[in-house]
């Protein structure tokens, strides 16, 4: 296996630990009925536990 598909597969594992992370935190978010805090357009924004998505839209490259 070369270095490129090396990388390859490390960036795979730490976007599928990220997407577990993310579908963890939402679990615990609306359980606990708290709020996400998150950065939009530089401005501090607060999302209700029942908004929160539970999945993300991040950009795959």
């Amino acid at each position: 296996m070369g270095i490129k598909e090396q990388l390859k597969d490390l960036e795979n594992k730490i976007a599928k630990g990220l997407e577990e992370a993310y579908k963890k935190m939402v679990a615990f978010k609306k359980q606990k009925n708290s709020p996400l805090i998150v950065s939009r357009n530089g401005k501090v924004v607060e999302i209700k536990a029942e908004n929160i998505l539970p999945t993300t839209k991040a950009k795959k490259s």
